[in-house]
C-alpha cells in the first residue's frame, strides 16, 4: 500500500528475451534492442543498475513488485509474440509460475494468437490456460505478428476466441494497442477495431493498453463512448518522474473526456524496473492551474488515485483489495 491506497498492478511481464529464446530471423535482434531501450531510458530512476536483464525470473519479479515497491496485488500477463521468440516474448510458463509462487498476491492473465498455428489451436490453448493454469483474463496482440495480423472485430477469427473465453467464464479481455514493437507498421496497432467488438459483446469488458499512443485521440473517443471499454495506463504513468507535463496533459484529458472510473494502473515491470518511483511520483502529481483554467481539466483527487491505482481494476475483476498492509512474501529458491 501507499498511504491508505491499495495498489493492484494490472500488468507485469516476466519476459524471456534471452539469446536461447530468440529466433534467428530478420528483425528479432532489433526488436529486442528497442524493447530494452525502455529500461535504459528509465535507468536513472533505479540507482546504478546498468542494464535490465533479458530474462526475468519469478523471484526477481517478486522482489521488484512486492519488496521494492508498494504493490499489494499484481497480474502477470502473457505476451504471445512468436515471430522473434521460440517460447513467446513473455511465455505462458513464466506468468503462471509467478502466480503459483505468490498465490495470495499474484494473478495470471493468459494470451493467445489465432495467427499462431490457426484458430483451432488458439481455442484449445485458451481453454488449457483457463482450465489447467487458472487464467482469469486474456491478453491479445493482434497487430504485432510479422505480416500476419488479424482484426479485433473479425467475426470469423476474433469472435470465436471471445466466445470461448466467455464460455469459460473469462469476461475481461485486454488488448495491446499503439506502441508498435520493433519495425512493425504503426497502423497495425490502431484501436479502431475495438469498437464493433465492444458493441457485439456488451457483457464483456475491453481494456486498451498504452492509451493507444500514437492514436491517443481515437483511443479517448472510443473509451468515452463505449461503456465496456476501459484504459490501462500501462507504461504511460511511468513517465511521470521524467515527463510530468506530458502525463498531466494526458491525465487532464482522460479525467475530462473519459472519467476516472475507466482508468487503471499498469507498471510494465520488469522492463520499466521496480514500480516504486512511478507510484510515488503519481501520488504527488497534480493537474496544474493553467491546464485546469485553459482547458477545463479537473484536478486529480486522492480518491481518483485510489481508483486508478487499484480500485477500478479490482472492481472489474471481482477481487477484494486489502485494507491493511500485507505481510512480507517468501520468494522461491531459484538455481
Amino acid at each position: 500500500m501507499i498511504g491508505d491506497i491499495a495498489v493492484f498492478d494490472n500488468v507485469v511481464h516476466l519476459h524471456d528475451m534471452s539469446d536461447a529464446n530468440m529466433l534467428d530471423v530478420p528483425g528479432a535482434q532489433r526488436s529486442r534492442d528497442l524493447a530494452l531501450m525502455l529500461g535504459e531510458g528509465l535507468r536513472p530512476l533505479h540507482g546504478d543498475q546498468t542494464r535490465f536483464d533479458t530474462e526475468l525470473s519469478v523471484a526477481t519479479m517478486g522482489r521488484m513488485v512486492f519488496d521494492d515497491s508498494p504493490t499489494d496485488l499484481a497480474m502477470a500477463q502473457v505476451v504471445p509474440i512468436w515471430d522473434w521468440f521460440a517460447d513467446w516474448w513473455a511465455p505462458v510458463r513464466l506468468q503462471a509460475a509467478f502466480r503459483d509462487a505468490y498465490p495470495d498476491r499474484a494473478f495470471f492473465c493468459g494470451g493467445v494468437d489465432p495467427s499462431w498455428r490457426g484458430l483451432t489451436a488458439a481455442l484449445e490453448h485458451l481453454e488449457w490456460q483457463v482450465k489447467e493454469l487458472g487464467a482469469i483474463s486474456m491478453k491479445f496482440y493482434n497487430g504485432h505478428t510479422d505480416g500476419r495480423t488479424w482484426q479485433c472485430d473479425d467475426e470469423a477469427v476474433a469472435y470465436p476466441v471471445y466466445e470461448k473465453a466467455r464460455e469459460l467464464g473469462v469476461t475481461v479481455l485486454q488488448f495491446h494497442k499503439g506502441f508498435p514493437f520493433g519495425l512493425t507498421p504503426v497502423e497495425q496497432t490502431r484501436p479502431n477495431d475495438i469498437q464493433r467488438a465492444a458493441r457485439d459483446f456488451p457483457d464483456m469488458q475491453f481494456l486498451i493498453h498504452h492509451l493507444g499512443i500514437p492514436y491517443f485521440d481515437e483511443t479517448l473517443n472510443i473509451a468515452a463512448r463505449w461503456p465496456n471499454v476501459h484504459l490501462v495506463l500501462s507504461a504511460n504513468l511511468c513517465f511521470t518522474p521524467i515527463q510530468p507535463r506530458l502525463v498531466q496533459t494526458q491525465l487532464g484529458r482522460l479525467l475530462f473526456e473519459v472519467g476516472v472510473d475507466k482508468l487503471m494502473w499498469g507498471s510494465e515491470a520488469g522492463l520499466a524496473g521496480p514500480p516504486r518511483p512511478y507510484v510515488e511520483a503519481f501520488m504527488q502529481l497534480e493537474i496544474p492551474e493553467d491546464l485546469r483554467l485553459g482547458y477545463g481539466y479537473p484536478q486529480i483527487t486522492h480518491e481518483d488515485k485510489r481508483k486508478i491505482l487499484g480500485g477500478n481494476f479490482a472492481r472489474l475483476m471481482g477481487i477484494e483489495l486489502p485494507t491493511q498492509p500485507l505481510p512480507a512474501v517468501r520468494h522461491p529458491v531459484e538455481a
